[in-house]
Formats: C-alpha cells, structure tokens, sequence
C-alpha cells in the first residue's frame, strides 16, 4: 500500500502518490442539474496543480496559512490540497459562523488567502476586511449574484484556476520542487475546535499527524478502494477530513458530496455508502424516523416490526456481550432480516452499509443496540482534535455497550490518577495557534491530557465518563457524571438534549431540549393545542410525557443520580446563538448562564 512508502511523508506527497496509482478511476461525484458527475483521481489533480501555482505566484509562501468557509463540494478539498502543495497550512471555517466568528480565524491564523463559497460568504469578509490587513485575495467559488460585483481584492475560482494553467506552462517543474521542499514536521491544516468553554483554539496538525491518521483510521475497520461515502459534515471539523481526505487517500474509495444539508435523506438513498459517518444526532434523528413510522404503520406491520426487533435485540444483546449466538436465534434472525430489516434498509440507503462510525460526541447506548439490532454495525468512535481525530474505535462484531473499543494501531492510552485520560501516538498535535499556555497544560511529556475521564477494562475497551471539567460535586460531596445521565435521557423519542444541573446543589435538576418532530408528533396524535414552539414547551400535556421520560430513567439511576426537577426549555437552541457547537454539543456553560433564572427556579 502507498501508505507504507517512505517517500509519502506529507499530504501532497501521499496525494500524488494516490493520483499515479489511481489516475482515470473515479475519485469523487458531484450532482448538478439532477445528475451526478464523475470526477477522476486525474481531474482532482488537475484543478489542485492549478489552483496551487496560481497560489505560488499571487505569493503563498512555505509557513504560510489560507482559510476556506464552504459548504462541502470539490471547490473545498481543491482549494485545501492545493494550499498545502504550496507548503502553506489550511484553515477550515464552519459556513454557519457569523461573521464575528469567521474574522477571528482569518486573523487568528494569519491567513493571507481566503477561499468564500459564495456571497453570503464574502459578505462576511466585507463586515472585516479592515480588520484582517494580511488577506491579500478572496477567491470565490460560485459567483451567482456577484456578475456586477468589483473589488480588486476578490477573484473569482475560475480566474484562479486560469492563472495556475499560465503559470505551469510557465515554470515547468515549480510545483514538484515545492512539493518537495515539505517536511512531515510542517503544518499541515489548523483545525479550530468548537469551543464549548471560550473561543476557538487553532489545533496544528503536521503531516506527519494527518499522513499517520490516514492509515491508521482504518487498523481497527479496514475500508477498500471500493468503497463509497458521502461528505456531509463540515470539512473543516477532522471527522469529516478522516473520510473526504485523509482516508480517501490511502483507500481511494469515492467521495459523494451531498446537494445541500436539505437532502441528506435523499443522497443517502441514492449514494447508498457503504460506510457511514455521522454525529449521534444524525443517528437519533434516523432512530426517531423508523419509530415514527412505525407507529403510523397497519397494526399488521408494528406486529411483525415489533417481533423482528425483539428477535434482534436478543441477537444484538449476545453480539456485544460476546456470547455465542444459538442457531435457532440466528436462523429465526435472518428470515426477520429477510423480510423486514432488509426492505427497510433499502428505504434508508443503509442496504451496502458495511460499518458506520457515530463519533464527535458520546452516543447513547440504546440508540447503538437498536442499529445493531436492525443490521447495520454502528459504532463507536473517540478521540479528539489534538489526537488527528481518533483514539479509539470498536470493531464490527466486537462492539462492546457502553465503551467506546480499542486504540487505534500506534496509539497508548493511560488513565491518569486522576482518572483522566491520556493518550500518546504519532497523532499527538503540535500544540495551538498563538496559545503556548494552553498548550503546555494539554501536552505534557508527550502525553496529550485529554480533559475527558474513563476507564480502561480487562479486555482493552475504553469506557468515557465525562468530560473532567463538567463532573458534579453535589452538596453532599457526592461525585457525579452528568453525561452518563443525559445519554440515558437522550434516548428518549421526545428528549433532544439534556443538561443536569447540580453542582453544590442539594440535589439534580434539568433542562430539557425536546425533540421538536416527534413531540409535535404526539401533540397532534392527543390533539394538544399549540400555535408556537413555547407554547408546546409550555403546555402541561408535554410536560407530564416528559416527565414520564425522566421518571423511566431515574428507575436505573440511583438515588443520587435521579433528577428531581425538570424545566423545558422554551426555544431551540442554535449555533448563531451561541448555544451549541457545529457539531450540534451543547455549551453548557453559556446554557448554565443563559437561562440562569430557570435554574434558580428550579431550587
């Protein structure tokens, strides 16, 4: 494998080499106008050779760094390789952030190129250009709307794209040389984490880290050139960059970019991967679908529906309790897959799904037994920004509930005294952008300090506690992990999110994000009046079915542990409020100061 050549030290190196290897098969799709679009390992390296000496000659140095705000498509992952052939490092912005946020990376990094998707995106920079004096040109990708828009500091893609064609014909060999020039110790991207405590932190990652990570993401779960996936989650988070990038250049499985966030649903069923990725809450989300559905079935098919999941809720139960399977149960699970599970993984395009990783935030064990139990291997992932993305997986057949599997081949882990876990492997970051302080209290003697607490069992499988820093201390002195319990809640059809509330208090209160589908599902099956959001959050019916939830969790709670008091939050929570991160995690700090009042309530 390409992987294992010395000569492929960085991601321009081993790009290269999956370009020689690959070359006329199909890299990635794209669908425009209805159709989708083949694009070749040969085509990729067209526009990123391209994109890189237009870049070289507008004066993109070696050490030097370029960010990109978009949604996912080839624009993106041209524009962030042909950055890097420049020996320059990449800065991923999410295309939700406000502008506010977006000047803080563009300037946090130093960027002296910025590539904009489209005029919402430039509109952005326009809120700062003042303020980011080393930008020297935004390129834009999709010009609609900007046909009468003039500034000599903005180019458009194509224009890019012309100018690297006259610069290659110009200085032959100019690229090779650069290319060549990169060291695996060199900044490779800068990945800036969601910040649920403050602002975001620049992570740099080398080469060295994500070259690493791109074989070793699949030691646990091998993938194939074969393989198909579909790019949905930000590019500029490294769960999405582990498939779309890194991955991709060791496996050369196709990359399917999705049509927009709105579409998701119908891209999978058109893509049909056969490996999955997403945040728990795509998983939840598809849970609570199927149990929608369900419910609105002929009492026919929730008969047979309901047999076929007892049927492989035993089998699954066995699987992860790593029992053997009796062949009565299996033969008995296979007609149920036969003629229920299989139609409705077709339905989903989960039908070539071979393994499918929930990662970015914990998942709640229930939600894992119920897609093992339909079929599909959904598991696990952990790890962090500062570890290139990955730590742990679990293996298919050998997921164990409740942890979150074994280390990745390379990667030591150790729990602190403390009970803090510790993690050193050859994806251990360079440290943040600009924040020496930040740095040295997170990598310590190689070891990176990873701010979550767990355990590791007899077998290897690691299990995650919490995050150290949100671990309650009630008034009584007792210790507890609301994560644990806000999974449990979690679980529920009717429960979004969850945040326990507690520490010094004398017992556990909660806020509570409801499931706005499924809750306005029930309201108009019991014909419960609302005309807005709060006034369902609001109406008494809604609180008794929630309450109910959390009454069926505090049965396997102990007593410390059960929440006495609930109040439902009266809106959404949203990204440009502050509230969660891109990837969906509530920031339970500014939630704790926000609704402030509604926790004083409470007590």
């Amino acid at each position: 494998m390409n992987s294992t050549n010395t000569k492929n030290k960085t991601v321009p190196t081993k790009f290269k080499a999956a370009v020689d290897r690959w070359g006329d098969r199909v890299a990635m799709r794209k669908k425009e106008l209805g159709l989708w679009h083949d694009i070749t390992w040969n085509d990729y390296d067209w526009h990123v050779s391209r994109v890189a000496c237009a870049l070289m000659s507008l004066g993109l140095q070696k050490g030097d760094c370029a960010s990109i705000i978009g949604d996912n498509c080839p624009e993106w992952v041209y524009a962030d390789i042909g950055i890097q052939c420049c020996g320059a490092a990449t800065a991923g912005v999410y295309a939700t952030n406000a502008w506010q946020q977006v000047e803080y990376v563009v300037t946090n990094s130093d960027s002296k190129f910025f590539f904009v998707e489209n005029e919402e995106q430039l509109d952005k920079w326009l809120h700062f250009r003042d303020k980011a004096p080393k930008l020297e040109k935004v390129i834009v990708w999709d010009t609609e709307g900007l046909r009468h828009f003039k500034d000599p500091m903005v180019m458009s893609f194509e224009q890019l794209i012309e100018l690297g064609d006259k610069e290659i014909q110009a200085h032959p060999g100019a690229l090779e040389a650069r290319i060549a020039a990169i060291d695996a110790e060199d900044l490779s991207v800068l990945i800036y984490t969601s910040g649920t405590t403050g602002p975001p932190k620049g992570a740099m990652l080398s080469h060295k880290n994500c070259v690493w990570m791109g074989t070793a993401i699949t030691s646990n779960n091998p993938m194939y050139d074969d393989d198909a996936i579909m790019s949905f989650l930000p590019l500029c988070h490294i769960f999405e960059q582990l498939f779309t990038i890194l991955a991709h250049f060791d496996v050369g499985h196709v990359v399917n970019f999705i049509e927009s966030l709105d579409t998701v649903t119908d891209n999978m069923v058109e893509i049909s991967p056969t490996v999955g990725h997403a945040v728990p809450r795509i998983w939840e989300k598809y849970y609570a679908a199927i149990t929608i559905r369900m419910a609105d079935a002929t009492w026919f098919k929730r008969l047979v529906f309901g047999y076929a999941l007892r049927v492989g809720k035993k089998r699954a139960s066995l699987i992860m309790d790593f029992k053997p399977v009796p062949a009565s149960l299996e033969f008995q699970y296979k007609l149920v897959h036969f003629a229920v599970f299989r139609k409705l993984k077709e339905r989903l395009g989960f039908d070539r799904m071979r393994v499918a990783y929930s990662g970015a935030a914990p998942i709640a064990p229930e939600i894992l037994h119920f897609f093992h139990s339909i079929g599909i291997n959904l598991v696990e992932g952990y790890g962090q920004t500062e570890g290139t993305g990955v730590t742990t997986t679990s293996t298919i057949g050998q997921v164990k509930l409740g942890t979150v599997g074994e280390p990745l081949e390379g990667v030591q882990v150790k729990i602190a005294d403390d009970g803090e876990i510790l993690v050193k492997s050859p994806g251990v970051f360079m440290g943040y952008c600009k924040n020496p302080e930040a740095t040295a209290e997170t990598i310590v003697d190689g070891w990176l300090y990873s701010g979550d607490v767990g355990s590791i069992d007899a077998d290897g499988y690691l299990t995650i506690t919490d995050r150290k820093k949100d671990i309650i201390v009630t008034a009584g002195g007792k210790n507890i992990t609301p994560q644990y319990i806000e999974n449990k809640m979690k679980a529920s059809l009717y429960i979004n999110d969850a945040v326990v509330i507690g520490d010094k208090r004398k017992f556990l209160s909660c806020l509570i994000i409801i499931d706005e589908d499924t809750v306005v599902k029930y309201a108009q099956d019991n014909k419960i009046q609302f005309s807005t959001y709060k006034d369902l959050t609001e109406h008494e019916e809604i609180n008794i079915l929630i309450d109910r939830e959390i009454k069926t969790v505090n049965e396997i709670l102990s007593r410390v542990e059960q929440v006495k008091k609930f109040t439902i939050l009266p809106k959404k929570l949203y990204e440009e409020d502050g509230e969660v991160t891109p990837t969906m995690k509530v920031k339970r700090k500014f939630i704790n100061e926000a609704f402030g009042d509604l926790i004083e309530g409470m007590y």
